[in-house]
């Protein structure tokens, strides 16, 4: 049933602007921001090193949103009720002078969370200075603790010792609870599920695995690569017995699982057996300044034009107005039902992961 495009509720850190709310009833609580298209890893799921090599051209720095840019469009999108901000790329430690713009964003009054996901390579050296500037929490991804998996994962030559030293840095910097996001794939990495799951128990950091997302057009993704979350919490379950937990907010992507000795817990997301877009409050603003409303999206709200013509903060305040509540987006709800090519034969278009960080 269609719902009006505001929330009769009023956002805290603006009382005059009411929240948004998209077609199906759903509130724009939660932002991305990527800040980089660049990323130092290949992984074939995102970047392949084939299409991404040497001579790939990346966005030029003028067509990227300054910090000051991001920073008036993070203040508007929090005037429209989004609490949560993440950071995101590419790699987003590749962009320089990341602690400012983190120190801008902390500004913002009703901002109650800030978040940065990485590949953890450069964490190390920039994670005490991304904490005094206001950030607040990391997730890393590591996709495999065994070399010669990780390095086929991550398309690089680099050892996931590099992560776990920027794991390590983040703990002591005080961005935790760590997070530790590991995509399954059947036949690459789903062997070493049970061993990761024991690297991480009882270190308080939190393991989370995700079955294998068909994000963007060139990871040649296929059904049968998918390892199930119900067969991954049963690996687990049959070394480590598990018992499933409520979410800790509403709208948590990850079913939660403690073990039942105590010592810690494993989250697992099922975006393709168990979709889960009924409850996503999550917009994504992309590098060059795009609103996008779907992990799976073909495109994206230009919000950079207006931005850098002069638009007022009324009219950039209803355009993110408008678009959210246009949105309709249920993407992995009706996979099953839709077909991956247009109507025109050509394979659907959508947008690549590495441009909105997952």
């Amino acid at each position: 049933m269609p719902c009006p495009s505001v929330d009769v509720s009023m956002n805290d850190s603006n009382p005059t602007t009411p929240h948004a709310i998209d077609a199906l009833g759903r509130n724009l609580r939660d932002l991305r921001i990527s800040v980089t298209d660049r990323c130092n890893f290949r992984c074939p799921y995102c970047m392949p090193e084939e299409i991404y090599g040497e001579s790939y051209r990346f966005l030029p720095k003028p067509q990227l949103l300054t910090f000051e840019e991001i920073h008036r469009l993070a203040r508007l999108f929090v005037e429209s009720g989004v609490e949560k901000i993440r950071i995101t790329g590419g790699e987003p430690l590749l962009r320089h002078g990341l602690p400012s713009l983190i120190a801008q964003i902390a500004t913002l009054q009703g901002v109650r969370d800030i978040a940065l996901t990485t590949n953890g390579v450069l964490l190390a050296r920039q994670a005490a200075e991304l904490a005094d500037a206001g950030l607040q929490r990391v997730t890393v991804s590591l996709d495999s603790h065994e070399p010669d998996v990780f390095q086929k994962m991550s398309g690089r030559s680099f050892a996931p010792d590099a992560v776990f030293e920027g794991i390590d840095a983040a703990e002591a910097a005080g961005l935790g609870p760590i997070k530790i996001n590991c995509v399954v794939q059947r036949g690459v990495n789903d062997h070493q599920v049970v061993d990761l799951a024991e690297v991480f128990k009882g270190t308080g950091r939190i393991l989370r695995f995700i079955e294998y997302m068909d994000v963007g057009t060139l990871n040649q993704w296929d059904l049968g690569d998918v390892v199930p979350a119900e067969d991954i919490r049963k690996r687990i379950h049959a070394r480590f017995p598990l018992e499933e937990v409520p979410p800790s907010y509403s709208g948590e992507v990850a079913t939660r699982f403690r073990y039942r000795d105590g010592s810690g817990e494993v989250g697992i997301i099922s975006s393709v057996t168990k979709p889960f877009c009924g409850a996503c409050t999550r917009a994504r603003l992309t590098t060059e300044g795009r609103l996008v409303t779907c992990l799976f999206a073909s495109g994206g709200e230009d919000l950079r034009t207006p931005l850098r013509e002069g638009a007022s903060d009324a009219e950039l305040l209803a355009r993110i107005a408008g678009t959210w509540s246009r949105r309709t987006d249920r993407y992995s709800e009706e996979r099953s039902h839709q077909s991956d090519t247009a109507t025109d034969g050509r394979p659907l278009q959508k947008i690549e992961m590495y441009e909105i960080g997952g």
